[in-house]
Protein backbone atom coordinates (compact mmCIF):
# COMPACT_ATOMS: atom_id res chain seq x y z
CA UNK A 1 0.00 0.00 0.00
CA UNK A 2 2.84 2.63 0.45
CA UNK A 3 3.97 2.09 -2.77
CA UNK A 4 0.67 2.49 -4.29
CA UNK A 5 1.07 5.87 -1.95
CA UNK A 6 3.78 7.00 -3.13
CA UNK A 7 2.69 6.45 -6.53
CA UNK A 8 0.07 8.84 -5.90
CA UNK A 9 1.41 11.43 -4.62
CA UNK A 10 3.72 11.70 -7.04
CA UNK A 11 1.45 11.69 -9.48
CA UNK A 12 -1.00 14.52 -7.50
CA UNK A 13 2.47 16.67 -7.53
CA UNK A 14 3.30 16.43 -10.88
CA UNK A 15 1.90 20.40 -11.12
CA UNK A 16 4.24 21.97 -9.03
CA UNK A 17 1.23 24.54 -8.22
CA UNK A 18 -0.48 21.85 -6.30
CA UNK A 19 0.45 20.29 -2.47
CA UNK A 20 -0.24 17.74 -0.57
CA UNK A 21 -1.48 19.28 2.81
CA UNK A 22 -3.12 16.47 4.41
CA UNK A 23 -3.13 12.37 3.15
CA UNK A 24 -5.53 9.45 5.25
CA UNK A 25 -6.54 5.66 4.65
CA UNK A 26 -9.69 4.14 5.59
CA UNK A 27 -11.49 1.31 4.26
CA UNK A 28 -15.34 1.87 3.06
CA UNK A 29 -17.66 -1.70 3.24
CA UNK A 30 -18.63 -3.33 0.00
CA UNK A 31 -21.70 -6.38 0.47
CA UNK A 32 -21.64 -9.48 -1.44
CA UNK A 33 -25.00 -9.96 -3.00
CA UNK A 34 -26.10 -13.54 -4.98
CA UNK A 35 -28.84 -13.32 -7.28
CA UNK A 36 -30.62 -15.79 -8.81
CA UNK A 37 -31.89 -14.89 -12.19
CA UNK A 38 -33.89 -15.49 -15.12
CA UNK A 39 -32.50 -14.50 -18.88
CA UNK A 40 -33.94 -14.87 -22.00
CA UNK A 41 -32.17 -14.80 -24.73
CA UNK A 42 -33.94 -12.06 -27.54
CA UNK A 43 -32.73 -12.53 -31.62
CA UNK A 44 -34.13 -11.04 -34.76
CA UNK A 45 -37.02 -13.78 -35.73
CA UNK A 46 -34.96 -15.95 -38.68
CA UNK A 47 -37.27 -16.42 -42.06
CA UNK A 48 -38.07 -20.08 -41.71
CA UNK A 49 -39.44 -19.47 -38.02
CA UNK A 50 -41.63 -16.51 -39.44
CA UNK A 51 -42.88 -18.31 -42.71
CA UNK A 52 -43.95 -21.16 -40.12
CA UNK A 53 -45.97 -18.78 -37.88
CA UNK A 54 -47.17 -17.01 -40.59
CA UNK A 55 -48.06 -20.57 -42.52
CA UNK A 56 -49.91 -21.50 -39.19
CA UNK A 57 -51.91 -18.52 -38.98
CA UNK A 58 -53.23 -18.71 -42.20
CA UNK A 59 -54.07 -22.85 -42.22
CA UNK A 60 -54.41 -26.11 -40.62
CA UNK A 61 -51.56 -28.02 -40.50
CA UNK A 62 -51.66 -30.82 -38.11
CA UNK A 63 -47.72 -32.63 -38.36
CA UNK A 64 -44.10 -30.93 -39.70
CA UNK A 65 -44.31 -33.24 -42.88
CA UNK A 66 -47.60 -30.71 -43.98
CA UNK A 67 -45.55 -28.21 -43.69
CA UNK A 68 -42.25 -29.58 -45.05
CA UNK A 69 -44.54 -30.08 -48.22
CA UNK A 70 -45.78 -26.55 -48.33
CA UNK A 71 -42.10 -25.15 -47.58
CA UNK A 72 -40.09 -27.25 -49.68
CA UNK A 73 -37.58 -27.21 -46.39
CA UNK A 74 -35.92 -30.53 -45.07
CA UNK A 75 -38.91 -32.52 -42.59
CA UNK A 76 -35.97 -32.74 -39.98
CA UNK A 77 -35.49 -28.80 -39.73
CA UNK A 78 -39.16 -28.38 -39.48
CA UNK A 79 -39.49 -30.81 -36.96
CA UNK A 80 -36.51 -28.99 -34.92
CA UNK A 81 -38.00 -25.72 -35.21
CA UNK A 82 -41.67 -26.56 -34.64
CA UNK A 83 -40.37 -28.18 -31.21
CA UNK A 84 -38.60 -25.53 -30.66
CA UNK A 85 -41.44 -23.20 -30.73
CA UNK A 86 -43.89 -25.70 -29.05
CA UNK A 87 -41.80 -25.48 -25.72
CA UNK A 88 -40.95 -22.08 -25.92
CA UNK A 89 -44.80 -21.58 -26.27
CA UNK A 90 -45.36 -19.86 -29.47
CA UNK A 91 -47.55 -22.37 -31.07
CA UNK A 92 -50.06 -25.38 -29.35
CA UNK A 93 -52.34 -27.77 -30.80
CA UNK A 94 -55.83 -27.20 -30.91
CA UNK A 95 -58.00 -29.43 -32.31
CA UNK A 96 -55.66 -31.49 -33.93
CA UNK A 97 -53.90 -28.47 -35.68
CA UNK A 98 -51.04 -25.98 -34.59
CA UNK A 99 -52.42 -22.81 -33.94
CA UNK A 100 -50.22 -19.62 -32.47
CA UNK A 101 -50.67 -18.94 -28.87
CA UNK A 102 -50.81 -14.82 -27.68
CA UNK A 103 -46.91 -14.79 -26.98
CA UNK A 104 -46.35 -16.26 -30.81
CA UNK A 105 -48.73 -13.88 -32.10
CA UNK A 106 -47.21 -11.27 -30.22
CA UNK A 107 -43.14 -12.09 -31.39
CA UNK A 108 -44.28 -12.43 -35.12
CA UNK A 109 -45.96 -9.09 -35.01
CA UNK A 110 -42.44 -7.75 -33.64
CA UNK A 111 -40.29 -9.91 -35.58
CA UNK A 112 -38.05 -10.76 -32.39
CA UNK A 113 -37.71 -14.16 -30.84
CA UNK A 114 -37.23 -14.87 -27.39
CA UNK A 115 -35.98 -17.78 -25.60
CA UNK A 116 -36.11 -18.08 -21.98
CA UNK A 117 -32.97 -20.05 -20.47
CA UNK A 118 -32.22 -21.69 -17.42
CA UNK A 119 -31.95 -19.75 -14.27
CA UNK A 120 -28.99 -18.46 -13.13
CA UNK A 121 -26.65 -17.13 -10.10
CA UNK A 122 -24.09 -14.33 -9.58
CA UNK A 123 -22.52 -11.87 -7.14
CA UNK A 124 -23.40 -8.32 -7.51
CA UNK A 125 -21.22 -5.77 -5.09
CA UNK A 126 -22.81 -3.32 -3.55
CA UNK A 127 -21.64 -0.16 -2.23
CA UNK A 128 -23.51 2.08 0.89
CA UNK A 129 -20.83 4.40 0.20
CA UNK A 130 -21.99 5.04 -3.39
CA UNK A 131 -25.74 3.74 -3.03
CA UNK A 132 -25.33 1.57 -6.35
CA UNK A 133 -24.19 -1.71 -7.35
CA UNK A 134 -20.44 -1.16 -8.65
CA UNK A 135 -19.07 -2.59 -12.55
CA UNK A 136 -16.62 -5.04 -11.16
CA UNK A 137 -16.35 -8.93 -10.34
CA UNK A 138 -15.69 -9.89 -6.51
CA UNK A 139 -12.68 -11.99 -7.80
CA UNK A 140 -11.31 -8.38 -7.77
CA UNK A 141 -11.66 -8.14 -3.83
CA UNK A 142 -8.25 -8.47 -2.22
CA UNK A 143 -7.98 -9.59 1.37
CA UNK A 144 -5.23 -7.68 3.44
CA UNK A 145 -3.50 -8.54 7.04
CA UNK A 146 -3.95 -4.71 8.30
CA UNK A 147 -7.31 -2.45 7.28
CA UNK A 148 -7.07 1.29 8.39
CA UNK A 149 -10.10 2.75 10.52
CA UNK A 150 -13.43 2.73 8.35
CA UNK A 151 -14.86 5.78 6.02
CA UNK A 152 -15.99 8.35 8.36
CA UNK A 153 -19.45 9.07 6.58
CA UNK A 154 -20.71 5.27 6.13
CA UNK A 155 -23.72 4.85 5.59
CA UNK A 156 -25.11 2.88 8.34
CA UNK A 157 -28.41 2.29 7.24
CA UNK A 158 -27.48 1.63 3.61
CA UNK A 159 -24.89 -0.63 4.97
CA UNK A 160 -27.45 -2.93 6.83
CA UNK A 161 -29.50 -3.12 3.74
CA UNK A 162 -30.76 -6.66 3.01
CA UNK A 163 -33.39 -5.83 0.32
CA UNK A 164 -32.09 -4.20 -2.83
CA UNK A 165 -34.47 -2.35 -5.65
CA UNK A 166 -34.86 -5.13 -8.34
CA UNK A 167 -34.20 -2.17 -11.31
CA UNK A 168 -30.91 -1.49 -9.93
CA UNK A 169 -30.12 -5.38 -9.70
CA UNK A 170 -31.09 -5.82 -13.19
CA UNK A 171 -29.35 -3.12 -14.52
CA UNK A 172 -25.96 -4.37 -12.95
CA UNK A 173 -26.87 -7.94 -13.98
CA UNK A 174 -27.78 -6.67 -17.66
CA UNK A 175 -24.06 -4.66 -17.47
CA UNK A 176 -22.12 -7.97 -16.62
CA UNK A 177 -23.77 -9.90 -19.33
CA UNK A 178 -22.28 -10.56 -22.40
CA UNK A 179 -23.39 -9.09 -25.78
CA UNK A 180 -23.06 -10.97 -29.00
CA UNK A 181 -23.57 -9.51 -33.01
CA UNK A 182 -26.71 -11.91 -33.24
CA UNK A 183 -28.24 -12.51 -29.85
CA UNK A 184 -28.90 -10.67 -26.86
CA UNK A 185 -29.14 -11.72 -23.11
CA UNK A 186 -32.13 -9.86 -20.88
CA UNK A 187 -32.83 -10.38 -17.75
CA UNK A 188 -36.24 -9.39 -16.97
CA UNK A 189 -36.90 -11.25 -13.49
CA UNK A 190 -34.82 -11.72 -10.03
CA UNK A 191 -36.26 -15.09 -8.63
CA UNK A 192 -34.57 -14.25 -5.31
CA UNK A 193 -31.58 -12.93 -3.55
CA UNK A 194 -29.21 -13.05 -0.66
CA UNK A 195 -27.36 -10.47 1.11
CA UNK A 196 -23.63 -11.85 2.26
CA UNK A 197 -20.48 -10.77 3.73
CA UNK A 198 -19.10 -7.37 3.77
CA UNK A 199 -15.29 -6.78 3.21
CA UNK A 200 -13.71 -3.84 3.82
CA UNK A 201 -12.34 -1.93 0.48
CA UNK A 202 -8.99 0.56 1.63
CA UNK A 203 -9.36 4.07 0.38
CA UNK A 204 -6.35 6.71 0.13
CA UNK A 205 -7.58 10.46 0.50
CA UNK A 206 -5.29 13.37 0.00
CA UNK A 207 -6.29 17.20 0.31
CA UNK A 208 -4.60 19.03 -2.35
CA UNK A 209 -3.71 23.07 -2.51
CA UNK A 210 -3.74 24.44 -5.41
CA UNK A 211 -1.91 27.42 -4.88
CA UNK A 212 -2.61 28.81 -8.30
CA UNK A 213 -6.29 28.58 -8.16
CA UNK A 214 -6.77 29.12 -4.60
CA UNK A 215 -8.76 26.27 -3.99
CA UNK A 216 -8.20 22.86 -1.78
CA UNK A 217 -10.18 19.69 -3.00
CA UNK A 218 -9.97 15.93 -2.29
CA UNK A 219 -8.82 12.88 -3.96
CA UNK A 220 -9.61 9.36 -3.27
CA UNK A 221 -8.16 6.50 -4.79
CA UNK A 222 -10.44 3.64 -4.71
CA UNK A 223 -8.53 0.15 -4.70
CA UNK A 224 -11.18 -2.12 -5.51
CA UNK A 225 -11.98 0.01 -8.62
CA UNK A 226 -8.40 1.23 -8.96
CA UNK A 227 -8.81 4.70 -9.84
CA UNK A 228 -10.08 7.63 -8.10
CA UNK A 229 -13.76 8.00 -7.32
CA UNK A 230 -14.77 11.20 -7.75
CA UNK A 231 -18.12 9.70 -5.65
CA UNK A 232 -16.30 9.70 -2.66
CA UNK A 233 -14.17 12.87 -3.77
CA UNK A 234 -17.35 14.82 -3.92
CA UNK A 235 -19.10 13.47 -0.64
CA UNK A 236 -15.62 15.11 1.09
CA UNK A 237 -15.56 18.15 -0.26
CA UNK A 238 -19.61 18.64 0.59
CA UNK A 239 -19.31 17.72 4.13
CA UNK A 240 -15.19 19.38 4.64
CA UNK A 241 -14.40 21.95 2.25
CA UNK A 242 -15.24 24.92 4.34
CA UNK A 243 -13.08 23.24 7.29
CA UNK A 244 -10.21 22.46 4.83
CA UNK A 245 -10.14 26.65 3.78
CA UNK A 246 -9.76 27.15 7.41
CA UNK A 247 -7.21 24.65 8.19
CA UNK A 248 -4.89 24.95 5.59
CA UNK A 249 -5.17 28.44 4.30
Amino acid sequence: MSKLQQRLMKELQHNRHVKIVKSNEWCIPIRTVEVTYEPIRRATMDVLMKMLLMSMQEADFQNAQELSELLLVDPLFIEDLVSLMARVRLIEQREGCYRLTAKGEQQLERGIFEEELDVKTANLLFSPCHHLFLPIGEDSIEEYDELPQPYRYVDKEAEQLEQFEETMMIAALQQENDESATAHTHIETIVKTEAKQINDIPCLEFILHDKEQDIVYARVWNTLLNQWDNTLEQQLSDKEQLRWRQEYL
